[in-house]
């Protein structure tokens, strides 16, 4: 019997296509008529994953930054994984070297270094805003979140991931979210290690948890739970790993699960 289900957002609930809608919201609200617990688990900042949960109706914790942050709607910190400053400005220089644009997230805030079309592009349905600095050399790195690599080229990304991973492997974590974004964070900052806390926080065994979602990023969530479901418009290495395919995003996969594994068609 499900018990907990965790839920990416974006390709998974929501995408620009068709925004918020009025069917996913009503599953929500039968989930909680139905006892579920709903969590929200997704690779943006705290101040956006909370917009989006407004947005839906629901006021559920939140898995943000990947796992790197756990935390109840209001924005209480449960548990949080920060990123070693050492690490991380050593990433920041190797990223430098290649000219990629960088996100960096110190405390629930946005920082970059360059004021340009990829982070106006990115803030997009985000519900945030940044801060440009001279350097980031000039911040203080005393509750680092994650640090985003952005490029326009795919294979620049996968590359990064390789790359990164290999090289910092002792201490940091390493995932492609979309095809563009390359995230980095605290080697303990996952979706899965979120769910696991979450789970026992609450008493759950991890086969009474649904997650699901559509990105790389989400793979380890979906391996941990009892039942991991991928989006029918996810990634080839999440729909391997899931237990079920689900519909895409747009024909209301995350309803078609729902029925499938948490209410099993009965009714309201």
């Amino acid at each position: 019997m499900i018990k907990m289900v965790v839920t990416d957002i974006d390709g998974t609930i929501y995408s620009p296509k068709i925004g918020v809608t009025e069917e996913i919201k009503d599953c929500f609200r039968k989930l909680k008529r139905n006892n579920i617990k709903l969590v929200i688990a997704t690779g943006r900042t705290i101040k956006s994953t909370q917009g989006m949960a407004g947005k839906f109706g629901v006021e559920v914790p939140l898995i943000c930054y990947q796992g790197a942050i756990v935390a109840n709607y209001t924005g209480e910190i449960w548990n949080a994984k920060y990123y070693d400053e050492k690490t991380a400005r050593q990433v920041i220089n190797d990223l430098r070297a290649k000219n990629i644009h960088m996100n960096v997230y110190v405390n629930d805030q946005l920082y970059v270094e360059n004021d340009d079309d990829y982070i106006k592009e990115y803030i997009k349905d985000k519900m945030i805003t940044y801060k440009v600095v001279n350097s980031f050399d000039e911040l203080k790195f005393d509750r680092l979140n994650k640090v985003l690599a952005i490029d326009n080229d795919k294979n620049v990304i996968n590359s990064l991931v390789k790359e990164l991973g290999e090289k910092y492997k002792e201490n940091t974590f390493v995932v492609k979210s979309t095809d563009y974004f390359c995230e980095i964070a605290d080697k303990g900052a996952t979706k899965g290690n979120a769910v696991r806390f979450l789970a026992q926080k609450w008493g759950f065994d991890l086969s009474e948890v649904l997650a699901i979602g559509d990105q790389n990023n989400d793979i380890d969530m979906v391996k941990v739970s009892g039942v991991g479901v991928a989006m029918g418009n996810g990634t080839p290495e999440i729909k391997k790993e899931a237990d079920y395919i689900t519909e895409t995003v747009e024909n209301f996969g995350f309803i078609e699960a729902m029925n499938k594994f948490v209410f099993k068609g009965e009714g309201n």
